[in-house]
């Protein structure tokens, strides 16, 4: 207790932590005194408003069962502290997600008006909005972490029985964020296909006319899809590796030393922060060049933290290094070595975005193929669509590869987690790049409906385009990222298994019988998971266009503007839906995990190694090939390939159509089923066969 005291490590963690709270609330003060704009516009974000609240709401009561079933299961399995770390984890990454959300969906209009003034303000309150979401993720989520830990060892736990109860927090991140991340994406994307089917193809409006039925619900679906979805997503792989971090470096390092290696990954997220505060502060820019504004508010973050992490690294490892490390057979690593693996990851950070911006990007040739197959029919731009997401899974992958290579070589598997630890440094900044897509997309829908001057879509359309981009780029990071998450935490289960029984040699042999059950079984899941998601989509979906058809047909004075829609009827409807369709595939990370250790610990093994490979190359080729197949939509309608009305443009929808659900529901969802099956095989190793 009295070194918890002195070195001060948790309390530095949590002052971080608190700070971007802290951010948060002044930020959210701050924007929310900005003029919202007239009458209309107010109207409108109100009703966005409304749907997006009444959405989260029913989501996180049919959670909340779910969790309540499984918080008791926890205590009989492991302990009352494991269980109580499962619901601090759940109910923090939901405030997380509802918090950010409800300030983006009243930021919304305030975007809309602050356009008036030109692309600065705009840029400074989407932004601001965004990173409220951003920091209170990471804020929250460190918050926690930290707190949990040090009350617990404040209550004289073990060091280790402390890290153990954390697994149950981040178990509980993880399930909100599966629910979270499918439901949100079954819901945005059932809206959006419903919506461009009916009102762009078969009746010929315009995207986000006031006439079309669904487009409330399509405003508020990018709000619980891209926004609060993302947001749990990235929280639960925060926590989750913070936590597997902490377990690897207890189970790595010599008793004496735990106290330090478990602050260390929580010290690096502290100094994180700070400096992701700093870099949204930098966000701004005078030349109207938002995608280089908000990249180097990034920038600035990332060399900030890389700056950072060598000190941090000298104050707590230094002694640990060199006298604690316990990997057999190897050197002892030096602070520069493991500051190395830090910057390892946060290098890992700067490439997925350049490749993802470049398979996802009108400025680039993967995209413009697309578009220029839409000339040829509906049929080629699938065939090309295709072909590029596949391409795009090479370029990440080798980049997933070499950043394991190197951060093996500099310190064994420890190096590894702490790469990944750096990488995910920069949450805050991700998820407010993410937040902003939404909040400009919603700015741009509202200037439409409000029948703004052209001078303010002007504006929001620019912005609105950079989203699109920035929204792409964050998946393709939240993809690498959990799959470097999803090493670190398997092989903590290979950790707790010798745990559990020391005298036994745990391998996994893929010429084992039980290991290539595990590695099929795996890969089944993944496919299953991702052909339940797609299919909810289609059939809420196709509720939309039955809606959004019914409406046009029973009212027909919508299109003259003498009736009005009806909104709330659509938002009913795509809400309902969305909640029925997401438990089926939301249990299968859960139960079959739990079925297959059953059977054995080898083909439990050989399941989350498949899951791992199969999952990573499934999410990158639906998320990459769904944003190309939407952005190639958008080169044809600013005029390439023909423009808007030609066939190219009416084939471009179709693909984008076809990406819809594999880049916002199908693909961003195998992030989280990953690592949940993963949290689950460490939280049942008690009664896996051994």
């Amino acid at each position: 207790m009295t070194d918890f005291l002195t070195d001060y490590g948790v309390v530095f963690a949590l002052g971080c932590a608190a700070a971007a709270v802290v951010y948060g609330l002044l930020i959210t003060q701050r924007l929310l005194a900005k003029p919202a704009g007239n009458d209309r516009m107010v109207e409108i974000s109100g009703a966005v408003q409304e749907g997006a609240s009444a959405y989260l709401k029913r989501q996180y009561t049919i959670i909340a069962g779910v969790g309540l079933v499984v918080a008791l299961l926890l205590i009989p399995l492991q302990n009352v502290e494991t269980a109580i770390g499962f619901a601090i984890g759940g109910i923090l990454s939901g405030a997380a997600g509802f918090i950010g959300m409800n300030l983006s969906v009243r930021a919304n209009s305030r975007v809309a008006e602050a356009a008036r003034g030109g692309i600065p303000p705009a840029l400074d309150v989407a932004f601001k909005g965004g990173s409220v979401t951003g920091l209170l993720v990471v804020g929250l989520a460190l918050l926690g972490v930290a707190g949990y830990y040090g009350a617990l060892v404040l209550l004289d736990f073990e060091d280790k029985e402390a890290v153990d109860a954390l697994i149950g927090l981040g178990f509980g991140g993880s399930l909100i964020s599966v629910f979270a991340r499918l439901g949100g994406g079954i819901f945005t994307k059932a809206a959006d296909v419903g919506a461009d089917l009916v009102g762009k193809v078969e009746v010929g409006i315009p995207e986000d006319d006031p006439r079309n039925p669904a487009v409330i619900a399509d405003n508020v679906g990018d709000n619980v899809g891209d926004c609060a979805g993302m947001a749990a997503d990235l929280f639960e792989t925060y926590a989750v590796t913070a936590v597997a971090v902490m377990l690897l470096g207890v189970l790595t390092f010599t008793p004496e030393y735990a106290r330090e290696v478990a602050i260390y990954p929580l010290a690096l997220g502290g100094v994180a922060i700070i400096a992701s505060i700093i870099g949204a502060l930098s966000v701004r820019t005078r030349t109207g060049n938002v995608e280089r504004a908000l990249y180097v508010g990034l920038a600035v973050s990332a060399v900030l933290s890389a700056v950072a992490f060598y000190p941090i690294t000298d104050w707590l490892m230094s002694d640990p290094l060199r006298l604690g490390f316990s990997k057999a057979g190897a050197d002892a690593v030096s602070v520069t070595e493991l500051w190395l693996c830090g910057l390892i990851g946060v290098g890992v950070t700067a490439l997925l975005f350049v490749i993802t911006d470049y398979y996802t990007s009108t400025r680039f040739r993967p995209v413009r193929t697309i578009a220029e197959a839409s000339e040829t029919g509906h049929a080629t731009n699938i065939i090309q669509g295709l072909a590029q997401g596949f391409q795009s899974t090479a370029a990440p992958v080798l980049v997933i590869v070499l950043a394991i290579l190197g951060a093996n070589e500099l310190a064994g598997i420890y190096g590894i987690a702490i790469a990944v630890m750096a990488q995910l440094s920069l949450t805050g900044l991700i998820v407010a790049l993410d937040a902003f897509g939404p909040i400009t997309d919603n700015a741009g829908g509202i200037a439409e409906m409000a029948d703004l001057p052209q001078e303010v879509r002007d504006i929001t359309d620019p912005l609105d385009a950079v989203g699109n981009t920035t929204k792409a780029v964050t998946k393709g990071y939240a993809i690498g990222s959990a799959a470097l998450a999803a090493l670190v935490l398997f092989n903590a289960f290979i950790f707790e298994l010798q745990e559990e029984d020391p005298d036994q040699a745990f391998s996994f042999d893929i010429a084992s019988p039980d290991v290539l059950i595990g590695l099929l079984i795996g890969g089944i899941m993944v496919y299953l998971f991702s052909a339940l998601s797609i299919e909810a989509v289609g059939r809420a979906g196709g509720q939309v266009v039955e809606e959004v058809r019914r409406q046009f047909r029973e009212k027909p004075g919508i299109m003259q503007g003498t009736e009005k829609p009806d909104y709330a009827g659509s938002v009913a409807i795509v809400t309902a839906s969305a909640q029925r369709e997401m438990i089926l595939p939301s249990l299968i990370p859960i139960i079959v995990p739990v079925v297959v250790g059953l059977l054995s610990y080898q083909a439990l093994g050989g399941l989350l190694i498949g899951v791992i490979v199969v999952g990573i190359f499934a999410a990158i080729s639906m998320t990459a090939g769904g944003g190309a197949w939407d952005n190639a939509k958008k080169l044809i309608e600013d005029g390439a390939f023909g423009g808007k009305g030609s066939d190219a443009h009416a084939a471009s929808v179709t693909g984008d159509t076809v990406g819809d659900p594999y880049k916002d529901t199908a693909g961003p969802a195998i992030n989280p089923m990953i690592k949940v099956t993963n949290i689950v095989a460490i939280l049942i190793i008690p009664i896996v066969a051994l």
